[in-house]
Formats: structure tokens, C-alpha cells, sequence
């Protein structure tokens, strides 16, 4: 590596940069990630993931531990002032794309410290009171200049990516612009400890009142989230007053035995980076995208881009791909995006009416719908498309993750990208492992796979290592059609 300091340096150490920056070292690259701050910061901020992010985690050999940090709830509810329920999400225990529970309310300080022990573990190198100062790229390599203890310096890099925030150092440096939704409100955010709950619920609620919206969640015991609505002309400062704080959580018969950990005031809105990519520097999480909490899907979106963008990076640096395979990361990853923040908009324009008789009129219609078996808006997301993918069934899907008691099929498949099938053609190619149905490997797993093939009416899946399918079919079409999206002739 003459003349770099790493294969990929990450800026910032959220969750985000936690898992790209191990997800890479995994994949086989050198990984320098820093952070501006001397110390995982200490308060929780993200409140929920979902069944795909542990499966990320499980990638990275975490999921028991982070499991024991999470709370696993089993509904989010939107109701009435007077609790009538208008939309109801039953939350499974186990999802079959995943193996893993549909959602888990985390503590993320927790959360983060299992993470980045992890990272640290796999030989990350690891510098925190580290700052991005700024960037200069040519056709090889970018060389940021950072700040650090000791004063400034330089790391070079083949490839860096910004994972450093809203306010993203990295995408002001980059010269990218956000496109705006339109989409901004403010609001009080609370987060509580609360040693004996009582009554409290541990349904996660969206309470459309037009006296005041609210949102409530149970997180990781002992600690419990409430979101205040800001109403026009209300001046923020005065709601974070004690005496304000203590009269918003009255009606919930815990006023008196909570401790506030956090209160800040947040405004929701909706953004995306009009360009992910510039060149050898990347953007990912909050410094690609920001999305109102409606959903639960934003530090969900930024590891999607973590575990998107690690494997393609990888097949890069070892020249077992094109560059170009990088610009398939925001074509896939951007409409996905942009699906979720719609969905978190419209629930958000159903909980923020204020207007009395347009809320009542939107109980009414919700209510009959729901009367009806008709609920008009989804948690499920949609599959990828227009990227490295082929057009065959299930292309773009999140390959299942089959069970056998504890075991779990990731374990057999190994980190990289997986032809699947029966009389697999031989072949060395150093992207992907082949593994026959009857391997034994596989023989835990052998009669779901083999169930899931039949019902895409395919001989053969290659799963790539972010457990999307690629493609299902012939096995040496499949082959054929990797290398080509690939763009790389590496192959005897």
C-alpha cells in the first residue's frame, strides 16, 4: 500500500460509521475511521431498528449482545386522544427475511460501545478526538487533512466516506446539495429513566391529538421516550422548563418518577444529497439523508448504506471490479430511501393536525377503514432496484434467512457473495463461493432452500454479501451475468 495510510477511511463514529468501518476490515481492507469527539457519546439519540439491521449485526458478530441491550416490542399503534386505535402494526417475533424479531427498541450509547469493541477487535484502527478539516482527491486516492491532539495532519486514503452527520463536514467539503421535502416541524424530545413504570405501556404509540401530538416509546429498560409537538408560536425554550416538562407528562401518572436523561428540541425534516458520490469520496447515513422519526427507518437507512456500500468498496480496492459498480450504491440505495421518507411523511402528516375538525375528520375516515380491514399505509419497504441486479424473480429481494433451531443460514454462507443451487458449474471465481444444496453446510437449511427455489421457479440464487438477491436461474447465466455487472475480467 506505497504512498496510503489505508484502503478506506471513515469520517465519523455513529453507528454508521461503526459498521462500515468493520463490515470493510471483514471484507479484506485497511480501515482507519475517526471521530471528533474523544468518547461514544452518552445519551441516546436513535430509538429503534429493525430485523434487517440485525441481520447486519449478526454479519458483524454482535446480534446476541446487542439483543440483550434492546427491548422487543410487539405493536406500534397510532390512536385518538381517546384511544381509539386508527392504525395497528403487530410486530412479528420472527421475520423470515431476516431470522430476527420485526423491530427492537435500543439504548444507543450501549449499543455503540458493543460496536465500536467490535471494530476495535477486527483491527480497525480506531482514532477518536479526531477532525475532518478537508479533502483532496485525485485519480488514486483522496488525502484529508484532520486535527487532531497533537495538531493537524494528513491520511491518505483510496477511498473516503463521510458518515459524519447531518451537518456533514464531508458534504459541505464535497459541495453537495440536499433536495428538500418540505417537510419540517418541531419538536420536544424526552428521554427518561424510569426504575418502577407502573401502568406505563410498552406499545410503541403515535398519539394523534390535535391538542398536541405525541409520540411514545418504550425503549431498552429502564428508559422510556416521549416526543412533544411544538405548536406554532410556542417559543421551544419555554417547553424545556421543568415546570412545562412536569405539566407534558402529567397525564401519564409518572411525572414524579421519572429522571430526564435528555430534552432537546428537533425539527423534523426530510433531505437527500442530490449526489452520494463524488469520485473516490462517499457520503452515507445522516450526511446522505435525513428523514422525520415517524418510521423508525433512519439510523436503519444509514446502516442500509453501510452494508451496501462495505462489499462494493471491497471488490474495488482488490481489483476484482470496476469503479463503476460504485455508482450502483446511490441508485440503490437512494429510491429505497426516498420510499421510506414518503412513508415517514405521510405517518407524520397524520399525527401533526392540530386543526380540530380535521382531525376529527380523520378519525372518522380512519376509522372506517380500519372498520373495513383497510389500513393505507405500510412499514414494509420495497425490494432494490436498478442496480447491480439482474431482471429475474426475486432480484433486488432480501435473500431469506432460513432457520434450524439456533442455527441460522448467514452462518453457512459466509460474508462474500453465494451462487446457490444443484449441479453448479465449476468455476474459480474469487468473488463468490459456490456451495451445492447437498453440502453439507447446508443440510440444516437444505429443504427451505430448496422450497425457496421452487417458488421462484429457479435452478439457482447468487445472494451478494448485503444478502440482496442478485439474481435467480440457470447458475451459469447467473455467473455470466455477475461478472459482466462486475466489469472486471479477472477470471482464467
Amino acid at each position: 500500500m506505497s504512498g496510503f495510510d489505508c484502503d478506506l477511511l471513515v469520517v465519523g463514529l455513529g453507528p454508521v460509521g461503526d459498521v462500515l468501518a468493520g463490515l470493510a476490515k471483514l471484507q479484506g481492507l485497511s480501515v482507519i475511521a475517526i471521530d471528533r469527539e474523544a468518547a461514544i457519546h452518552p445519551l441516546p439519540r436513535a430509538a429503534v431498528f429493525d430485523h434487517e439491521i440485525m441481520r447486519i449485526f449478526q454479519m458483524l458478530g454482535v446480534a446476541e449482545e446487542i439483543r440483550s441491550h434492546c427491548r422487543v416490542p410487539d405493536r406500534y399503534q397510532f390512536i385518538t386522544a381517546d384511544g381509539e386505535v386508527l392504525l395497528d402494526f403487530e410486530l412479528e417475533e420472527n421475520r423470515p427475511e431476516s431470522g430476527w424479531a420485526e423491530s427492537y427498541a435500543l439504548h444507543q450509547p450501549a449499543v455503540e460501545a458493543v460496536l465500536q469493541a467490535q471494530i476495535a477487535a477486527l483491527g480497525v484502527d480506531v482514532r477518536r478526538g479526531v477532525s475532518f478539516v478537508s479533502m483532496i482527491q485525485d485519480g488514486d486516492g483522496v488525502t484529508a487533512k484532520v486535527q487532531g491532539s497533537t495538531g493537524l495532519s494528513q491520511i491518505r486514503a483510496r477511498y473516503l466516506v463521510g458518515c459524519d452527520g447531518a451537518r456533514s463536514p464531508v458534504r459541505e467539503a464535497a459541495g453537495v446539495a440536499l433536495f428538500d421535502f418540505g417537510f419540517d416541524e418541531p419538536w420536544l424530545v424526552l428521554d427518561t429513566i424510569c426504575e418502577e413504570p407502573g401502568v406505563l405501556p410498552v406499545t410503541m404509540r403515535q398519539i394523534c391529538d390535535p391538542k398536541r401530538p405525541v409520540t411514545y416509546m418504550a425503549m431498552a429498560t429502564p428508559r422510556f421516550r416521549w416526543e412533544f409537538m411544538i405548536k406554532p408560536g410556542e417559543a421551544p425554550a419555554d417547553l424545556l422548563e421543568d415546570k412545562a416538562i412536569q405539566a407534558l407528562l402529567a397525564p401519564w401518572g409518572c411525572a414524579d418518577k421519572v429522571q430526564v436523561e435528555r430534552k432537546a428540541v428537533y425539527r423534523f425534516h426530510a433531505l437527500v444529497a442530490h449526489t452520494w458520490r463524488k469520485g473516490r469520496v462517499l457520503l452515507a447515513g445522516d450526511a446522505a439523508h435525513q428523514m422525520p422519526p415517524f418510521a423508525g427507518q433512519g439510523m436503519c437507512s444509514g446502516l442500509r448504506d453501510a452494508c451496501n456500500l462495505a462489499w462494493k468498496l471491497a471488490l474495488v480496492v482488490k481489483g476484482e471490479a470496476d469503479e463503476a459498480i460504485l455508482d450502483s450504491y446511490q441508485s440503490e440505495r437512494e429510491p429505497h430511501v426516498r420510499a421510506i421518507i414518503e412513508t415517514a411523511i405521510a405517518m407524520g402528516r397524520t399525527v401533526c393536525i392540530l386543526d380540530e375538525e380535521a382531525a376529527a375528520a380523520r378519525n372518522a375516515g380512519m376509522l372506517a377503514q380500519r372498520a373495513a380491514g383497510v389500513q393505507n399505509i405500510s412499514i414494509r419497504y420495497p425490494d432494490l432496484k436498478d442496480g447491480l441486479l439482474t431482471k429475474t424473480p426475486a432480484a433486488g429481494a432480501l435473500f431469506p434467512q432460513a432457520l434450524n433451531g439456533a442455527r441460522k443460514l448467514d452462518e453457512a454462507l459466509g460474508l462474500g457473495a453465494v451462487l446457490i443451487g444443484r449441479r453448479l458449474p465449476a468455476d474459480d471465481d474469487p468473488t463468490l463461493r459456490r456451495l451445492e444444496l447437498d453440502d453439507p453446510a447446508l443440510s440444516p437449511f437444505t429443504a427451505a432452500l430448496q422450497a425457496w427455489l421452487d417458488d421462484q421457479g429457479a435452478e439457482a440464487v447468487l445472494v451478494r454479501p448485503d444478502r440482496h438477491v442478485f439474481g435467480t436461474g440457470d447458475a451459469t447465466t447467473l455467473l455470466g451475468a455477475w461478472r459482466e455487472n462486475l466489469g472486471v475480467r479477472v477470471f482464467a
